[in-house]
């Protein structure tokens, strides 16, 4: 099955990159005009997916980048956050699920159930006041990294290492990533929410990263070709991030495969408070900005 799986992450994500590379090469000369330095947009591909690798949003740090540099317009800003990531992504999923030990019914389960989420979630999760599930996923993600470094601490049981779940553990799972995935159509990255729950279901943590980037490596890349083929994207970011974000991926992946458990538990702990304080960050002072505009 693990086979079978990276064959499909293979021929999904090849079907990806040659779409790419035609459109690229058919429109290389507007392409290279696009702003930003060719030295800069490589060492940003390599730094940003260096630490994407270790659950840290693309996304959140690319968006900052490119409004503040002005890079891409807001219009074609959602297809270059999908379409630059979308060959790292493969890369990481390809890495990590062969190199990290991760029950395979644990793996499928989770992965199917957050590409369902992600499909059948933007029929509900619309509804909802995006703002307030921000808060309330921001407070959950600080409480769990808060349980996390308590158990580093020896204040409470810390998580397991088992590579797998059973019986109503795995139905748990399955349940809360099927809402990850739905919550990712509002702007909530699955990878902290992920992490947390695997933690405190009492599975090693390592074994998040390959469900995470398997998850994602399916779903983005059929976003990016519908963006490719519109031609709403940044050609030139997407090429750097693509070529130069496998390095920054390759080395934290091998840093990744080298940490020890208590090692993976800190960097797992970082991720989750940064991910859930930056959430919370960012809708209270939207709002605390939005009232002293009012006023």
């Amino acid at each position: 099955m693990v086979k079978v799986l990276l064959v499909l992450i293979a021929l999904v994500n090849g079907l990806y990159a040659f779409r790419f590379a035609s459109d690229f090469l058919k429109h290389r000369k507007e392409a290279w005009a696009e702003p930003g330095n060719n030295l800069f947009l490589a060492v940003w591909g390599a730094v940003v997916f260096f630490l994407s690798t270790f659950g840290i949003s693309d996304f959140a740090l690319s968006t900052i980048l490119y409004r503040a540099k002005k890079f891409v317009s807001d219009t074609k800003l959602p297809g270059t956050l999908n379409t630059q990531c979308a060959i790292p992504v493969a890369v990481m999923a390809l890495a990590y699920i062969s190199t990290i030990r991760v029950d395979t019914i644990t793996l499928v389960s989770c992965i199917v159930a957050q590409m369902i989420g992600a499909y059948v979630g933007p029929r509900f999760v619309v509804k909802l006041p995006a703002g307030t599930i921000r808060k309330f996923m921001g407070a959950g993600l600080v409480v769990a990294a808060m349980f996390i470094l308590a158990g580093k601490f020896n204040l409470v049981p810390s998580g397991g290492d088992a590579v797998g779940l059973t019986g109503s553990k795995l139905i748990i799972a399955v349940v809360l990533l099927f809402i990850y995935g739905a919550l990712n159509n509002v702007g909530i990255g699955s990878y902290a929410p992920t992490m947390a729950t695997i933690y405190a279901l009492g599975v090693n943590p390592a074994v998040a990263f390959p469900i995470m980037m398997g998850a994602c490596t399916f779903s983005v890349p059929m976003g990016a070709m519908e963006f490719v083929r519109l031609g709403q994207y940044g050609r030139k970011i997407t090429f750097f991030s693509s070529v130069f974000g496998i390095i920054g991926v390759l080395a934290a992946v091998f840093i990744v495969k080298s940490l020890n458990l208590s090692m993976i538990q800190w960097v797992v702990a970082a991720v989750v408070l940064y991910s859930g304080g930056s959430m919370l960050y960012e809708e209270l002072f939207k709002v605390k900005k939005l009232c002293e505009s009012e006023a």
